[in-house]
């Protein structure tokens, strides 16, 4: 079991004034919501907090609500008896009781059903529940860390997610700011997770970033943020292959062509290399209006259906932006100057499913 806290690399304003949050409420027993994109490393601020509060020494236990299905998250979190369901040949005890006196960090927080909300709102008041199939009401002490990087107030407000939860569970919202904001943190993160890799390669020494490669790694938005970075480094140093040269190329879309990035880490002056860029594709470039073919456009068939040819482009933008969002509602929604509300609608109204993507942590 693990006896202090995390490291967290950097010295940026942003990140300092988080951690510098967490600290100060590691001291209050109080349920906690942490906040921020994907990849900013919600789950090692948990563990942060909870290895700086008194219950340092007691068990940390943590589960990604997204990651199971409505029935297994309740057996998960609450237990279940002999019998409750279909295949529950024997009692299973739930991370509630195996964290007793604990922490329990619970990611994706925005993914869990109406029903399970209800069912641990009354944890997080009366610090009790039941198994799933049993009759005895226990009692826990639980501390409850939860995580997410939707838009609860919103979600809240289309009725998706439960206003009492969410008023109990923020008694303090933790921001984790996104590695954009975090300029001073960049290069050093980049470091650590070179040298890591080459542990890994079984180089004696990590050579270096060059010059452009610098301004490759600092010019890219990095969506993806840390565990974004970590791929990008450990895939660049992977494809360099030198143990002794400075790393000259950064691969940050592994799917670009191969000539491509060797085109680029041969030119002969590698510290004016420019970022590689994405393919661009119409449905997700939304700075400029969809591309179309470079020919004579034929004079309208008269009539046309209007109704159908503007609900076709409102689908096409609609797409383009969950795209370029990764499927985020409220992110898509404020690309296209649209309220969460609105957006759902849309999203309803052309039947669309919607799922970020989810990657291992970091």
């Amino acid at each position: 079991m693990k006896t202090q806290a995390p490291t967290i690399i950097g010295e940026s304003a942003a990140l300092a004034q988080a951690l510098d949050h967490i600290s100060k409420l590691a001291a209050i027993d109080r349920p906690t919501l942490i906040i921020g994109e994907r990849g900013t490393g919600k789950e090692l601020a948990a563990e942060r907090l909870h290895f700086l509060s008194p219950r340092w020494d007691q068990t940390f236990t943590k589960i990604n609500c997204s990651a199971v299905t409505e029935t297994l998250l309740e057996s998960e979190l609450f237990g279940h008896e002999a019998g409750a369901f279909t295949g529950a040949s024997k009692q299973h005890i739930g991370r509630f009781e195996l964290t007793d006196g604990g922490t329990l960090f619970l990611d994706e927080l925005a993914t869990m059903s109406p029903r399970l909300q209800e069912k641990l709102l009354r944890v997080i008041e009366y610090g009790e529940f039941e198994r799933v199939g049993g009759q005895k009401t226990l009692r826990v002490d639980v501390r409850l860390v939860a995580a997410t990087n939707a838009d609860l107030p919103a979600l809240a407000d289309a009725g998706l997610f439960r206003w009492d939860l969410l008023d109990r569970l923020s008694f303090e919202v933790v921001q984790l700011p996104p590695l954009r904001e975090r300029d001073d943190d960049l290069l050093e993160l980049a470091q650590h997770f070179g040298i890591r890799m080459c542990r890994e390669l079984g180089w004696d020494y990590f050579p270096g970033f060059s010059a452009g490669a610098i301004r490759q790694l600092k010019g890219h938005h990095w969506p993806g943020n840390i565990r974004e970075l970590k791929n990008v480094v450990e895939r660049s140093l992977f494809r360099a292959g030198d143990t002794e040269s400075l790393i000259k190329t950064i691969v940050i879309d592994p799917f670009a062509r191969k000539a491509d990035s060797s085109a680029e880490a041969d030119s002969p002056s590698p510290d004016q290399d420019a970022p590689p860029s994405r393919p661009s594709a119409a449905p997700s470039a939304l700075g400029q209006a969809p591309a179309h073919d470079s020919v004579d456009v034929p004079a309208p068939q008269w009539p046309i259906d209007l109704k159908a040819k503007m609900q076709a482009e409102e689908l096409r933008w609609l797409t383009a932006a969950l795209d370029a969002s990764e499927q985020r509602q409220s992110e898509a929604a404020a690309l296209l100057g649209l309220t969460y509300d609105q957006m759902r609608a849309l999203v309803r109204k052309h039947r669309l499913t919607t799922r970020p993507r989810r990657s291992s942590a970091v």
